[in-house]
């Protein structure tokens, strides 16, 4: 299953994300910090959704109270809700 995400308070732009057999496949993430952005990718790939919400998730960057990896938990959160 493809899907599309618009991050809400945080730098990125738009979260593309993969999901086969209850792993995270595929992230690509457009806007935000270019370099940690594909590491937290690379680092995700292949890791189960569950796994993947419970590493990211309460994950803040700086003052805000959210970061890209904290509403990558997010998009992942909604998915299972709706599955």
């Amino acid at each position: 299953m493809k899907f599309t995400y618009r991050p809400k308070g945080v730098c990125s732009q738009l979260m593309e994300i993969e999901i086969e057999e209850g792993r995270l496949t595929g992230l690509k993430v457009m806007g935000g910090c270019d370099g940690n952005l594909q590491g937290i990718s690379r680092l995700v790939e292949g890791m189960e959704v569950e796994e993947v919400i419970r590493r990211l998730e309460g994950v803040r960057c700086g003052r805000k109270a959210t970061s890209c990896p904290d509403q990558l938990a997010q998009a992942l959160k909604l998915t299972l809700e709706q599955a």
